[in-house]
């Protein structure tokens, strides 16, 4: 290998690394080109496998394909954390849009939504990391940035009302525009997904996001083998990897079946309601028909498809 491509090398560390192989393997011959990446496939395996490295984006993958890399994940799983899961990839229903819709009059600011979202993603437990922020809100006001996160005290206070904020699944999702890679798009059913092997951290996603629902992962996971869910998704669930941005998916591993969120379950006061949009006959629609809802920041243009309201 010459002088000027032994210098290539450290730039692999802030691109893509499959962008670089493609690269290459344009130019060579297969026997050159496996030739050519043996330095650059020794260094890559201090982090990843090669099987990772040369991974395709889940929409180039074909099922066969998928399902060997699911196989991989499983095992990884089963090594590194001691655990025994299955993945699986649950694509969305035909004539299903998913929508959120969520009763403040009677939410109480309990955080059994996050605490089960926590535990039903596989989430990092020494940050207790969740897909959802309840913020503690004035009466009166609607202004998610005056809220209150990280309230300590008993709940609910008689001056306050309790707003849990996640994904709102846009229709027209500015974290979805920005991505440089194509790493996150938006699903027929109208849940936002995220390829977490194709991410490269950037958190472009995380910055264009108006509600603050995503979340970077700065250090690996850590779940203890007796906690990890094992019933997950390629899309969703599956623990992630360090140095990628994740996401509320609506538990897609669990709706794309016919169950509810994890963090509906979990609510003790009912407040909570989840369904598809396209049906007439559904919760949801009864909710955005007889209700005056509201969406947070209407003035943005996204189209939340989460919605909230007041019993009156």
């Amino acid at each position: 290998m010459s002088n000027g491509s032994k210098r290539s090398l450290p730039v692999l560390n802030n691109i893509s690394r499959r962008t670089a192989l493609k690269a290459v393997g344009v130019t060579l011959g297969a026997a050159a080109f496996a030739k050519a990446i043996s330095p650059i496939a020794e260094w890559a395996a201090q982090e990843t496998s090669i099987d990772e490295f040369l991974q395709k984006h889940y929409k180039e993958m074909s099922p066969g394909q998928l399902a060997t890399v699911m196989r991989r994940l499983e095992d990884e799983t089963r090594r590194e954390y001691g655990a025994e899961v299955e993945i699986n990839d649950y694509r969305p229903q035909p004539g299903v849009k998913f929508g959120y819709a969520l009763n403040l009059s009677i939410c109480i600011g309990c955080r059994k939504c996050a605490e089960a979202c926590h535990i039903e993603n596989n989430h990092d437990r020494p940050s207790h990391n969740s897909y959802i922020r309840v913020l503690e809100m004035s009466k009166g006001s609607t202004d998610m940035a005056k809220g209150t996160a990280d309230y300590d005290h008993p709940v609910p206070q008689p001056d306050k009302y309790y707003m849990p904020v996640q994904c709102q699944q846009c229709e027209h999702p500015p974290c979805v525009h920005v991505c440089p890679v194509e790493a996150t798009w938006k699903e027929d059913d109208g849940i936002v997904v995220v390829d977490h092997n194709w991410c490269i951290g950037c958190r472009y996603c995380e910055a264009a996001c108006p509600y603050h629902a995503r979340r970077f992962n700065w250090a690996k996971p850590q779940v203890p083998a007796a906690e990890v869910n094992p019933d997950q998704a390629y899309l969703s669930n599956r623990i992630r990897p360090q140095g990628v941005v994740e996401k509320c998916t609506f538990c897609l591993h669990r709706t794309r079946q016919g169950r509810l969120p994890a963090c509906l379950e979990a609510c003790p006061t009912g407040a909570r309601v989840f369904g598809n949009l396209l049906d007439p006959d559904s919760e949801i629609r009864w909710v955005l028909e007889n209700k005056r809802v509201f969406v947070l920041k209407e003035e943005l243009g996204a189209q939340p498809q989460f919605f909230y309201f007041f019993d009156e």
